[in-house]
């Protein structure tokens, strides 16, 4: 599975948009398969678990209130090189950067509120897909 999967999650500002099918459907046509997906709230406990690494900075509260405002869909996908190709796909974290095409630039509305994240390494791929999925729902598909 390594290099294959990657996680990512559509955010609350993408989800109260309307933009779940649009952005599932470009993620798909890219050529990515759906291992795993469901609709969640995000605790605030869970929140500051998963954005932990950002603990110390100063958008950290701010980002936690972010995501625990509404519901996020969280997905396992699937492809050879996937979390490269999907990094690609969705563009960077500023959308004003973002190329033409990519689901930042689609769908997102600032830096802050940038309507989804992709894994940025094998590694934190298999972290974060674990940190919601458990592993048969993953790899037993």
């Amino acid at each position: 599975m390594k290099n294959k999967i990657t996680f990512t999650m559509i955010k609350p500002d993408a989800v109260e948009n309307g933009y779940i099918g649009l952005i599932l459907d470009k993620i798909i046509k890219s050529g990515f398969n759906i291992r795993a997906m469901k609709m969640i709230n995000l605790s605030v406990t869970q929140a500051e678990k998963f954005y932990g690494i950002h603990k110390n900075k100063p958008f950290f509260r701010e980002l936690i209130n972010f995501m625990t405002r509404s519901p996020i869909i969280v997905s396992v996908i699937e492809k050879k090189n996937a979390v490269e190709d999907f990094r690609k796909l969705i563009g960077p974290t500023d959308p004003s950067k973002a190329k033409e095409g990519t689901i930042r630039k689609l769908y997102a509305n600032s830096v802050g509120e940038n309507a989804i994240h992709g894994s940025d390494s094998n590694e934190n791929a298999l972290l974060e897909s674990l940190f919601h999925f458990s592993k048969s729902e993953i790899f037993n598909k």
